[in-house]
């Protein structure tokens, strides 16, 4: 699914390198943040050992520390460092060990950044990982170590439909190849759609959260007060390319969709109608009199795609409203198999939560001021999209 208008924002990279950070020109973009500059420090730092707290210090800890604590405590070690083998050991990205057969998932981008990969464990153990399968259109990869089940520990996935805004939300990865940091924050919204820098399609359903993402957090998890999975940090929004308190994670559920596909075959078919369109605003509904408040104008059915077969109409008329370009006379989608569609990421998010490939849903659209029901049988999207 695409959506050309209004598309602003620029995903990059989030793999940790030795190269240096490019300040962006643009006044503000998304991004897979790149490394900063190797630090040169003049005066030499004695780095020491922590002595470990007492315990009537951890009694007296507030509740806010000991969760945190024990969160680390179960989940960290279910972290890994994905490494490229020439690279001697520096972290390219995060991921994180999700069954005891030794599938660990991380990003798309960070398994793809090199050839030959190396898992680092938490017991500093580095083992060769072979990619499974990869999926460019939700960020996320498969890679399989050979450890015994005995020596792995098992990150717990949640359910990220049941995530409400301003709930805690704990990141693990390792940011700048500093292994297995931890921060906080929030859940700051829900259902983002990002966009792809290879393609005009966007990441849908994408968690935003304030806590700290940086290079080399790519792929470790984003967690719930109870150490359970919610998330696959991806990227973040940045002037600089370091974390500015806006970052995105893959939810735990796309992850559960996606993952199982790319173990078995290696790839994931994403569900496909083939319009583009654009949301309407107040000024576009007082202008065309569309006759209704909310919905998604049409803007262009692809050849031979399912919205065509089952005679969804595009615009056909360029005008101009509110200083800007619109094309009109499409049909207005209001709604895909009942539910609301307000805006074009509804229909981004509704068909990567709910659909697959080969699915019938039915599309609600007004033309002409009458409302009509049209089935759409959903194909694979293509991959050049």
């Amino acid at each position: 699914m695409r959506k050309r208008i209004g598309l602003w924002l620029l995903l990059a990279l989030m793999v940790w390198s030795g190269l240096a950070c490019n300040l962006s020109e643009l006044a503000t973009r998304l991004s897979t943040p790149t490394p900063g500059p190797a630090s040169q420090a003049t005066p030499v730092v004695v780095v020491s050992t922590p002595t470990p707290l007492p315990p009537e210090m951890i009694a007296g800890a507030d509740v806010e520390e000991l969760l945190v604590i024990n969160v680390y405590a179960r989940v960290s070690p279910a972290v890994v460092c994905v490494t490229a083998a020439q690279q001697f050991g520096s972290c390219i990205g995060s991921g994180f060990i999700v069954d005891s057969e030794g599938h660990v998932v991380t990003n798309n981008h960070v398994a793809t950044a090199e050839r030959n990969l190396l898992v680092t464990l938490a017991d500093e153990r580095s083992v060769p990982a072979e990619i499974l399968g990869t999926d460019p259109g939700s960020d996320l990869a498969v890679l399989k170590i050979d450890v015994p089940a005995e020596e792995l520990t098992v990150a717990e996935l949640g359910d990220s439909d049941a995530l409400r805004v301003g709930q805690r939300a704990i990141a693990i990865g390792n940011p700048f190849g500093l292994e297995r940091t931890i921060t906080t924050g929030i859940i700051s919204s829900l259902g983002r759609t990002l966009p792809r820098t290879d393609s005009d399609f966007q990441i849908a359903e994408v968690i935003q959260t304030d806590a700290a993402i940086n290079p080399g957090n790519s792929g470790g998890p984003l967690l719930d007060s109870q150490g359970r999975v919610i998330g696959v940090n991806t990227a973040i929004r940045s002037v600089s390319g370091v974390n500015s308190g806006v970052g995105f994670a893959i939810p735990v559920n796309v992850v559960k969709r996606v993952i199982p596909e790319l173990i078995s075959g290696g790839r994931y078919r994403h569900p496909w109608v083939g319009v583009t369109g654009l949301t309407i605003s107040p000024e576009i509904v007082e202008a065309l009199d569309l006759g209704v408040e909310t919905g998604v104008m049409v803007y262009t059915v692809e050849p031979n795609s399912p919205a065509e077969r089952a005679g969804v109409q595009g615009g056909a008329r360029e005008m101009v409203v509110g200083g800007r370009p619109v094309l009109a006379g499409g049909d207005i989608l209001v709604a895909i198999n009942d539910a609301p569609v307000r805006r074009f990421d509804d229909l981004i998010n509704y068909l990567a939560r709910y659909t697959s490939v080969g699915d019938m849903v039915t599309l609600t659209v007004v033309r002409g001021g009458d409302r009509l029901n049209l089935d759409v049988v959903l194909e694979e999207r293509p991959d050049n999209r």
